[in-house]
């Protein structure tokens, strides 16, 4: 029981401590400290930071920033509205500068072996701890500090290992990427791995897109959730919005690998239920739950894309063509358990690149991301997003136009080689 406890206080500690000077800046672009995290900016700024005073990098020949990619609207911005856009996303536009200055960063991807065995490892730990809470009464402070602290951490883990493999990035064949995604999804409870990856790669494609990306929020959840009560329940139950809100935007069409995912899973589910009973079953659901729930690791889905930085009144009006920054990286110790996804932004202009290797891109193409906004705690990523009122539910970028769904075309015309490839 005290290496559990001490386990739980570590996980936040070095969360919270790995950087304990908040770097951010204001309006007027003047850098300022902010000692501790209860002391707020009058800006939604305070855990983003702009350290380096680097040269900036250069634009990809053809492609500048910020470029129009259609008419801008000209009636004036909503304050309580989504940032809207009408540039491309920024990613594309970086890749190509970066590949242009550094062409040897192409070698970085690729799949990483090591991904497979760690994987393994968590499963089996997984399994560990339902059959030794087998006989534990659900409601005791035990099985609940045991799946916070290990369970939770582990699902983590396992929803960004199905990242990583949604992205080809385990094994070179496809195939193999499918199957084993399958059975990283056994310890999480239901079966979500199959459907995980056509609605990821369709973000990847589609940023910020309005009906295409559904890490977006929808409207229903900005007339519910955007205040502190609100944004609360939020990010207690966020877990079943990243789950639900795909499907109710579009679907895609089922294939093998969907039909596989829900027998494997219920057959290990009921194989599990019958030798050690019900307790690992439910061991399982709370992990998953309490892994996209009030849980330090679980800052990473707010940090990725919610818009943190100060946007100033001409940012907000799109007729400006000026960029809000839409995607956040974090560099702290947690990337250790999640397979960097904090190197959100090395992500997303590299899909390609595998989580052992983002490090590296980051530290060959330093000058395109040293000047990038950054997030420092992601235990204060959530602090912040329900009690500061300037970050909230419409606290994202959209665009009416671009990107497009996985396969392309409408989702009725998917064909089964575009969903599995």
């Amino acid at each position: 029981d005290r290496l559990i406890g001490i386990a739980f206080f570590l996980l936040s500690f070095f969360d919270t401590t790995a950087r304990s000077r908040h770097i951010s800046h204001d309006t007027n672009n003047h850098h300022h400290y902010s000692e501790h995290p209860s002391i707020m900016a009058s800006s939604a700024a305070s855990t983003v930071t702009q350290p380096s005073k680097r040269k900036s990098a250069p634009a990809a020949d053809g492609v500048a920033a910020g470029k129009l990619t259609t008419d801008a609207p000209t009636e004036p911005p909503k304050e309580k509205d989504f940032f809207w856009t009408y540039t491309e996303e920024p990613h594309r536009t970086r890749r190509l500068a970066i590949i242009k200055a550094h062409p040897e960063v192409t070698k970085l991807c690729g799949p990483e072996p090591l991904t497979k065995y760690v994987v393994v490892g968590v499963v089996a730990m997984q399994i560990f701890w339902a059959w030794y809470l087998r006989d534990t009464p659900f409601f005791s402070w035990k099985f609940w500090l045991v799946g916070y602290v290990f369970g939770a951490t582990a699902n983590q883990n396992l929803f960004l290992a199905i990242h990583e493999i949604s992205h080809n990035l385990a094994f070179r064949s496809p195939l193999a990427n499918r199957l084993f995604a399958i059975f990283t999804n056994l310890p999480i409870g239901v079966p979500y791995s199959a459907s995980f990856r056509p609605y990821h790669l369709t973000h990847h494609k589609s940023l910020g897109v309005d009906g295409l990306d559904t890490d977006l929020p929808t409207a229903l959840e900005v007339v519910f959730f955007d205040s502190i009560l609100g944004k609360a329940f939020f990010c207690t139950f966020q877990i079943f919005f990243y789950a639900v809100r795909p499907t109710l935007v579009y679907s895609v069409p089922f294939t093998w690998v969907h039909y596989l995912n829900i027998a494997v899973q219920l057959a290990f589910d009921y194989a599990l239920y019958a030798a050690f009973g019900f307790n690992t079953i439910l061991y399982f659901l709370l992990s998953s739950f309490l892994a996209g729930s009030l849980h330090p690791l679980a800052g990473h889905f707010i940090a990725e894309h919610y818009v943190y930085e100060t946007v100033t009144p001409a940012q907000r009006d799109a007729s400006n063509n000026i960029p809000v920054p839409e995607t956040f990286s974090y560099y702290g110790p947690l990337n250790f358990l999640t397979y960097n996804v904090g190197l959100h932004n090395e992500h997303h202009d590299f899909p390609a690149v595998p989580w052992t290797r983002l490090p590296k891109l980051r530290a060959i193409a330093s000058e395109f991301y040293d000047e990038l906004p950054r997030h420092e705690s992601w235990t204060y990523v959530i602090w912040r997003f329900i009690l500061d009122p300037n970050v909230g539910i419409t606290s994202r970028v959209k665009r009416k136009q671009g990107g497009r769904k996985v396969g392309g075309g409408a989702v009725a015309n998917w064909t089964r080689e575009e969903i599995e490839a």
